[in-house]
């Protein structure tokens, strides 16, 4: 996650992440991303994603950022619910 610390404390990333919600096409391409191209290259970088799939590169940071935020912490919530 140390990857990501600047863009998150930068005062900016707030207004890129609302910017990149307000597209059309966000849902679409966080959806793919999710289901075909993380499945197919789960380490693939902000550029590289931007590039393969001709998207900007913001988006692209947002994604990701959400994709693997989201899925590390649903692997915590069932381990902990796994536990009890």
């Amino acid at each position: 996650m140390n990857r990501w610390q600047d863009y998150l404390k930068n005062p900016l990333w707030k207004v890129l992440v609302e910017t990149v919600h307000s597209l059309v096409m966000y849902p679409h391409h966080k959806a793919y991303i999710r289901d075909v191209v993380l499945s197919e290259n789960p380490e693939i970088t902000p550029e590289q994603l931007s590039a393969k799939l001709g998207i900007p590169l913001g988006e692209a940071l947002v994604i990701l950022y959400e994709l693997k935020t989201l899925n590390k912490a649903n692997r915590r919530s069932l381990e902990s619910q796994e536990n009890l």
